[in-house]
């Protein structure tokens, strides 16, 4: 009878079917054309904002709606409310993250081309990383947007989390905020990843 360990060993060192090699090629397509499209969008309603105002987070730029100018004027608003102000510089994760998704995509390659488990499971682990990690700052950066308010603002608010996920209340302001088809590519390449 051999050793477990051996069995593990030569586990790792099985080759990936055809079918998977080929799997892991076409999953490479939704991870890059994630960067065609906003990961997220944030928006808010309000009586004197009919229209509303989003902005669009990318995997490396968030663009506002009208033209752009909807970022501008919400950090008008966040300024009354003594909120940091939304600029590239403030959102220091949109440095790494395009490098992460890169990353990812050449250990896909990688694993498909050297065809075996041991890739496979180096792939799965360092995406899931990256995915978590990217996911956890985005939430950690909301969180500080929301309990770093400037108490010399004109307007006092209680410090808040402002929405992650679905709709919510903070003023006369609803703001929403979901994900949107690069986080649906992302999600579409991190499941077919982990299903195999």
């Amino acid at each position: 009878m051999r050793p477990p360990a051996d069995n593990f060993w030569e586990f790792l060192d099985a080759p990936l079917r055809l079918r998977a090699r080929l799997l892991l090629i076409a999953l490479i397509v939704p991870l890059l054309l994630s960067f065609l499209f906003p990961l997220w969008r944030i928006s808010m309603t309000a009586p004197q904002y009919p229209q509303g105002l989003s902005m669009d987070i990318y995997s490396y730029q968030v663009l506002g709606g009208h033209e752009g100018r909807d970022v501008q004027e919400i950090n008008t608003l966040n300024h009354y409310i003594g909120m940091h102000t939304i600029t590239r510089e403030e959102l220091r994760d949109l440095d790494w993250i395009p490098f992460g998704l890169v990353a990812m995509a050449l250990l896909t390659l990688r694993a498909a081309l050297l065809g075996n488990v041991r890739t496979l499971i180096d792939l799965s682990m360092i995406a899931g990383y990256i995915l978590v990690v990217a996911f956890g700052r985005f939430l950690w950066m909301l969180w500080e947007f929301g309990h770093h308010l400037d108490p010399k603002a004109p307007f006092k608010l209680e410090p808040f989390m402002p929405v992650v996920l679905g709709s919510k209340q903070l003023a006369s302001f609803l703001t929403h905020s979901m994900p949107q088809l690069g986080s649906v590519m992302l999600g579409t390449f991190s499941v077919g990843v982990w299903a195999m």
